[in-house]
């Protein structure tokens, strides 16, 4: 049963995570759009579980963060989770939207969490690592439209560790760690020199910071704590494997012709994420969900690992 929250705003933790988090237990929070939007039925249910799977295997508690009812809760039980990945009903909440979600009480909505809504809850929980995909970032064309995710600005004033495979391709990179430096967000790259690229192990832009282990993220969250900086995330950007990764001419030739796409046909504003992801899905023969999976699923294992190895401390 669910550890009833006396505040109606306040997450309501289940069981098992408020006697983790009580005890010290290392947790890990999941996100739940990948849930409800990311993914095909009913495969999204069985990565849900499966994802929860990998951060026990580790010695870590899962906590998948979601509204239901107008309530938000962090650590789902199994039928919520199957209510997340099934009712078509479910909204994607970010950030903004907890407020009018939660304010009807009961009565309210009902939504999946990306990475800005997660992140938030989770810390405001008392959860300090958070494992997802990829990062929203600035889109191409900022100088037009100025289109950023809402997820940069959050992760700036929220100290949590987020390990995830960088940003989607799709997006401006560059300009994606030039908001993330302003923003005085630190990036380390794992194990690797080079921002990674989500589908691709490696964006081409490099990071200032490497850690190749566990407990060397631990020791930048010690310091961190330590220097009393002001509360920001720090980003673990883990690369998806080469040999599960997109191949990389396919990724190039796909988003290029897609992006051409894009112009011809006038798609512009929030109109050109879903459109370039869908065009990627359907003309790399699904291959890029299944990079997208892989780097999900080693980012879940990595941060079950930190939050164990900073349990231990």
């Amino acid at each position: 049963m669910p550890q009833n929250s006396p505040e109606p705003y306040e997450p309501v933790l289940s069981a098992e995570v408020h006697a983790a988090l009580s005890t010290g237990l290392p947790v890990v929070a999941l996100e739940s759009t990948i849930i409800a939007h990311g993914l095909p039925r009913p495969r999204n249910l069985s990565v849900a579980r499966e994802l929860e799977g990998l951060v026990r295997s580790a010695g870590a508690v899962p906590a998948t963060v979601a509204v239901l009812d107008g309530r938000a809760h962090v650590g789902l039980g199994d039928d919520q989770l199957e209510r997340v990945a099934g009712d078509p009903a479910v909204r994607k909440l970010g950030h903004r939207d907890l407020a009018p979600a939660l304010a009807a009480g009961a009565s309210g909505a009902s939504g999946a969490t990306t990475v800005s809504a997660t992140a938030f809850l989770a810390a405001r929980a008392g959860v300090g690592v958070f494992a997802t995909g990829g990062l929203g970032g600035v889109h191409r064309e900022w100088a037009a439209d100025q289109d950023e995710s809402a997820d940069l600005r959050l992760l700036a004033g929220t100290g949590i560790t987020v390990v995830c495979a960088g940003v989607k391709s799709i997006l401006d990179v560059p300009a994606t760690l030039q908001r993330l430096e302003t923003l005085g967000v630190c990036v380390v790259g794992y194990g690797t020199g080079h921002f990674p690229g989500f589908y691709l192990s490696s964006s081409g832009e490099p990071v200032d910071w490497t850690v190749h282990s566990p407990e060397e993220v631990v020791e930048v969250i010690r310091a961190r704590e330590a220097l009393g900086e002001p509360a920001s995330a720090l980003i673990v950007a883990n690369p998806v494997a080469e040999a599960d990764q997109l191949d990389p001419a396919l990724h190039d030739r796909v988003l290029a012709e897609a992006l051409d796409a894009c112009r011809e046909r006038g798609i512009s504003g929030q109109g050109v994420t879903p459109f370039l992801l869908d065009q990627l899905m359907r003309r790399t023969g699904g291959a890029s969900l299944e990079a997208n999976l892989a780097a999900v699923r080693g980012n879940v294992t990595l941060a079950a690992r930190i939050a164990v190895t900073a349990a231990a401390r």
